[in-house]
């Protein structure tokens, strides 16, 4: 072998194994990766989403019922809405008309079932995404601010 088929041969071998290591990160950060969707990007999407994804907007008013240890609540984007199921302890501060994030995935094309909720912490804060979702619907009627605390 000569010297320029050398180098050439462990250039390959590092771009190979350069495109492995890339494949194995992707493939494993895949499974961590969690979408954000409002109650109207939902309802505008042909298929219902397959997977643990993020659902926010707002408690409606009224819909909050306990029993047992299971909550039932809807989470509303005040054009569309979505019924949720979660097992748990609710947030301190979760409360009705109040902003909420939560994380799961749908059991039944009503039902999403939530392993995770989240409430904001004052009356100052709404995630992010629940504020960025209530401005494109246009029924934002918070601060000028996204929701986040800097």
């Amino acid at each position: 072998m000569t010297q320029r088929q050398t180098r050439l041969l462990f250039l390959a071998l590092g771009f190979l194994m350069l495109g492995v290591t890339a494949f194995i990160a992707l493939t494993a950060l895949e499974d961590n990766l969690v979408y954000f969707k409002s109650p109207t990007d939902i309802a505008e999407s042909s298929s219902m989403p397959v997977g643990k994804i993020r659902i926010g907007g707002l408690v409606a008013e009224d819909s909050l019922t306990k029993i047992g240890l299971e909550n039932r609540f809807v989470v509303t984007d005040l054009q569309n809405r979505i019924n949720v199921s979660f097992e748990g302890v609710l947030p301190d501060l979760f409360r009705e008309g109040q902003g909420v994030v939560a994380e799961g995935q749908f059991k039944t094309a009503d039902i999403f079932v939530a392993d995770t909720v989240l409430a904001k912490h004052d009356e100052n804060y709404m995630p992010r995404e629940v504020a960025d979702a209530l401005k494109e619907t246009g029924v934002w009627q918070g601060n000028t601010s996204s929701g986040s605390q800097e």
